[in-house]
């Protein structure tokens, strides 16, 4: 079986007012990236809607599918490409009765076989497994190690994401080891030469990839 190279999937900072849709041109313009996730708390639907709208407009223009972070009704009213679900955010078969056949839900599965086999039976699209390294994006109360993208991949078909403190340092092993994505926040967003510089680097790691 041939395996896609892995691609980039880029996590939005809590933070996606002021020039964020100009760094997110940005990012974007700068190399192959896959898919943008919305992420921000604490706000309300008609703000989440009003920041997303804009972001997603960017990232349809580029062909990079757009996902909402937990928010199944919020991808709903935005008809998002997706939805991202943590293990607290709801069932995926309910989140597909909500979105329809061709919405991408993805489920967050730590470091958890068991819950990736179960996101699985459940319809998801892709299962999410991390946290693979020290991140600031978010409190780390589940470490995986690479060897469950290979388990993974041996096992299944469904792709697989690797998240938590990935930049292009530290992302080959992830790679080597099974990632059909490699999900990053503060890998490019707090990147001190800024995020295209960042998409860059990333871009040259993904290439270098073996055939197959």
């Amino acid at each position: 079986m041939t395996r896609t190279p892995c691609q980039l999937y880029l996590i939005s900072p809590l933070d996606v007012g002021g020039d964020f849709p100009d760094r997110l041109t940005a990012a974007l313009d700068a190399g192959p990236v896959a898919a943008f996730q919305f992420r921000v708390k604490g706000v309300g639907p008609h703000d989440a809607a009003r920041l997303a709208e804009p972001l997603q407009a960017i990232c349809a223009a580029r062909d990079v599918a757009f996902i909402v972070n937990d928010d199944v009704a919020l991808a709903k009213r935005l008809d998002a490409d997706g939805v991202h679900l943590g293990q607290d955010d709801g069932d995926p078969r309910e989140a597909r009765r909500e979105l329809g056949p061709n919405a991408q839900i993805g489920v967050t599965c730590h470091a958890s076989r068991h819950f990736a086999m179960e996101a699985g039976e459940a319809g998801a699209d892709y299962v999410a497994f991390g946290a693979f390294y020290p991140t600031t994006t978010k409190p780390v109360e589940h470490h995986a190690e690479p060897e469950i993208l290979t388990w993974w991949q041996g096992m299944f078909e469904l792709p697989c994401v690797a998240i938590g403190g990935i930049t292009p340092d530290n992302a080959r092993v992830l790679i080597d080891a099974g990632a059909d994505f490699l999900a990053v926040s503060s890998g490019v967003w707090a990147h001190p030469e800024g995020p295209a510089a960042a998409v860059k680097a990333f871009a040259a790691v993904l290439k270098d990839q073996p055939a197959g």
